[in-house]
């Protein structure tokens, strides 16, 4: 049998948890194709020609939308990024594939010199890894892995075994990345925070003495239209911060650049409240998490929260002031259960607003303020609307009761990728393709919310039909 048409059939038994099954539309067995077409065996690359290793957080959403076709690859999916987590607890924003050739992404294997530089911080020895984060989305997907099928997940010991490791995920955050002392994690880096060129990094990026261009080859552009990707002076500071900490044999501590995100924070938040319920699910007691979720809700508030700007800005800890630039990141908090309820009304009446122009001017949601002078709708996180920055904020549309809004970006959401190949992002007013297409995490968020969705409870995470499994 062809092996789309195995993907997107009718399931067998313990195959998916969803029920009914959905049949198979002309969308879904194109975003099946583009999973199959970018799976290497082991895990997905988010793009085959400009991204052709593992990242991090993609392979946490391609996770969430892969379990809707295999729970099996999707538990894999996430199994092969922990086997690449280093013994401090840091899970790598990159793992590099032997196969592809040094010269296909920089920076490359040779440049983070993981098994060297990280050897003291316990960088694996039989991968190659970068040395950087991303944001900490994999205990709620493996939580909503395990709820795809329960029955294989416990067979197979998956949440037993993932557990340990996002718990010391989750530690090394919360004891190595609090640079400012208040209680949130800071990010050392851009890449980190995965929004790589936005202006609300412009601030803290200015106190960085860029990397001559001669000391670089920017692979990127072999793929991409220059006008849509980061300039060379970004570049240039990316490569100077990131050989600054490789040098530094990635010892966390105060830096150039140290910057409290909201988005980053949020999804930290969300994944506490998923580990509560694994933890629950496994017989030991999440309420020491669920507690440290609201905890650190309240400090996102008390920190990052800008009432003139209607929400949520980023902290330069170096400067000690919040950044006055409006991204996506300052909405995405909107996720969170535990959000005074005044914060949620001006949050959705700031995305609804003039800045960003939900259902009214755009479709999705832009990666940045409409109005800012920084805005450009075609170079990467400058203004672009990004499928998975899209998808976090209509959970949380739906989670706060805002169930006409939330299905309006459903709906466009869907429309957009189907419309544009999978691509990476898109012109938030016209919706042209920009980017990769092809895209995993696109692919796999159209699949999951192609399909029935549960309700999000109380907790931030999702319950499964016919009762909770937490």
């Amino acid at each position: 049998m062809d092996r789309i048409v195995q993907l997107t059939a009718r399931p067998g038994r313990r195959e998916v948890a969803y029920d009914p099954a959905a049949a198979p539309s002309s969308l879904q067995v194109r975003a099946a194709q583009v999973l199959e077409s970018n799976w290497t065996g082991r895990s997905t690359v988010p793009s085959r020609s400009l991204y052709p290793h593992q990242w991090s957080w993609d392979s946490a959403f391609i996770a969430i939308g892969l379990r809707h076709l295999s729970p099996l690859r999707a538990q894999t999916e996430l199994e092969t990024l922990l086997a690449a987590q280093w013994a401090d607890g840091r899970i790598p924003h990159i793992v590099f594939s032997p196969s592809v050739p040094l010269d296909a992404y920089f920076p490359s294997p040779d440049f983070w010199r993981s098994s060297t530089a990280g050897r003291g911080a316990g960088a694996p020895r039989t991968v190659q890894t970068s040395g950087i984060v991303q944001p900490p989305v994999h205990a709620l997907a493996a939580w909503l892995v395990h709820l795809a099928d329960p029955g294989l997940s416990r067979a197979r010991g998956f949440l037993a075994r993932a557990y340990p490791r996002l718990a010391a995920w989750h530690r090394y955050l919360l004891h190595r990345r609090d640079l400012g002392g208040g209680g949130l994690v800071s990010v050392v880096h851009p890449w980190e925070q995965g929004m790589d060129n936005s202006p609300c990094w412009d601030r803290p990026l200015s106190r960085v003495t860029p990397a001559p261009a001669r000391s670089f080859r920017r692979a990127d552009l072999d793929h991409g239209s220059p006008e849509d990707r980061p300039t060379d002076l970004d570049y240039g500071r990316y490569v100077r911060l990131a050989a600054d900490y490789r040098d530094r044999d990635y010892a966390d501590g105060r830096g150039d650049f140290m910057v409290e995100d909201p988005a980053f924070n949020a999804l930290l938040i969300t994944s506490e409240y998923a580990l509560a319920r694994i933890a629950h699910e496994l017989g030991a007691a999440g309420s020491a998490r669920q507690t440290r979720a609201e905890r650190l809700t309240a400090a996102l508030v008390e920190r990052l929260w800008d009432p003139a700007a209607g929400m949520f800005l980023c902290r330069d800890v170096r400067a000690g002031e919040l950044i006055p630039e409006r991204g996506v990141t300052g909405l995405v908090p909107l996720l969170l259960p535990a959000l005074p309820r005044d914060l949620v009304t001006t949050l959705v009446r700031t995305v609804c607003g003039p800045h960003f122009g939900l259902g009214g001017t755009t479709r999705l949601v832009p990666s940045y303020d409409l109005l800012g002078e920084a805005f450009d709708p075609h170079r990467y996180w400058r203004g672009p609307a990004w499928f998975n920055t899209s998808w976090l904020l209509e959970r949380g549309l739906r989670l706060h009761g805002e169930r006409g809004r939330a299905d309006a970006l459903r709906k466009g959401i869907l429309h957009t990728a189907g419309a544009s190949d999978f691509a990476e992002y898109v012109d938030p007013y016209t919706a042209q393709a920009c980017g990769a297409t092809g895209f995993g995490w696109t692919a796999a968020l159209t699949l999951d919310l192609l399909h029935d969705r549960p309700a999000w409870d109380r907790k931030g995470v999702p319950a499964i039909k016919g009762g909770d499994l937490g």
